[in-house]
């Protein structure tokens, strides 16, 4: 019986997991964007992986890189995790990376995936949430406020120059 036994072995030894899964992290820190496309089940334990081992990174301590290390067995990583990356992740409590489908394999149909970190994507940090988020519900009156409040704005620096001069 498989009670209470969720993780996945993705049809490897332990040996040969734990090497993959240490090996994808060190990719995925090391990288320039600080992404890697892969299947979405490596993508899911990775996640489980490398969440904690950032979490401990926040902390720069002789033990906590000890710990790191043992889990990604290459120094260049653990300067990249906690110098960069430990910066960069300092203020956020956790969900540190993200995985984004990208739909099936050509030769095998297995799913694909990216995973990224998430403070390490300028095209999503980018979006501000309120243009992102529109109703179609508005109706005539709402429409006219926004006219007004686009028009409002738009002359605002121009009011600007004109006391600068």
């Amino acid at each position: 019986m498989r009670h209470n036994k969720k993780f996945n072995h993705l049809g490897r030894t332990a040996s040969h997991r734990s090497a993959m899964l240490a090996n994808m992290a060190s990719s995925l820190i090391k990288s320039e964007h600080k992404r890697i496309t892969t299947t979405l089940a490596k993508a899911k334990a990775l996640k489980k992986y490398v969440e904690p081992l950032i979490t401990r990174s926040k902390e720069d301590t002789t033990n906590s890189r000890r710990v790191v290390f043992r889990y990604l067995q290459d120094k260049e990583s653990v300067k990249v995790l906690f110098g960069e990356v430990a910066a960069k992740v300092g203020n956020r409590p956790g969900g540190y990376t993200r995985i984004i489908k990208l739909g099936t394999r050509q030769g095998d149909a297995a799913e694909m995936a990216f995973i990224e970190l998430v403070d390490f994507d300028e095209n999503m940090a980018k979006t501000p949430k309120a243009a992102a988020k529109k109703t179609r519900r508005a109706g005539r009156k709402a429409k006219a406020v926004e006219a007004t409040e686009v028009a409002e704005t738009a002359e605002a620096p121009k009011a600007e120059e004109a006391t600068a001069e």
